[in-house]
């Protein structure tokens, strides 16, 4: 296990909130451990899909369970589970966790943008109003 990989302790809590490892048809899947480990590596390192270490298995396998899982909701799911048992266990202190989006900030070059639809300059309305010459 390498050092930010996931515990025991964790996976064991994880796992009952996966989807099934063998689907009803076809290939059994690739280990979703193994596979999570390289989606958090992903998401703690800020790195590009192809610089994911071989120990998480082909780039492509990990990066399309990511997003399939992002679009059928999976991920949203299985962190409600999570926030709902750590709530009941009384793990989660509300009053300190919590998003103030007042703290995160823009990139430089999202302050000041032209949005919407831009207005036809008079020369282009003028030209395309004209009869052809």
């Amino acid at each position: 296990m390498n050092r930010y990989d996931l515990t025991d302790e964790q996976w064991a809590r994880l796992e009952p909130l996966l989807p099934p490892q063998k689907p009803w048809t076809g290939r059994p899947n690739e280990d979703h451990r193994r596979i999570i480990n390289g989606i958090l590596w992903i998401l703690r390192t800020g790195a590009p899909w192809p610089d994911l270490p071989e120990r998480y298995g082909p780039v492509g396998t990990v990066s399309s369970r990511y997003y399939r899982w992002r679009k059928k909701g999976i991920w949203e799911r299985i962190f409600a589970q999570l926030q709902s048992q750590a709530d009941t266990d009384n793990d989660l202190d509300w009053s300190i966790h919590f998003v103030d989006s007042t703290v995160i900030r823009a990139h430089q070059h999202a302050a000041g943008a032209k949005g919407g639809t831009q207005k036809r300059r008079l020369s282009v309305v003028v030209r395309v109003a004209s009869r052809p010459s």
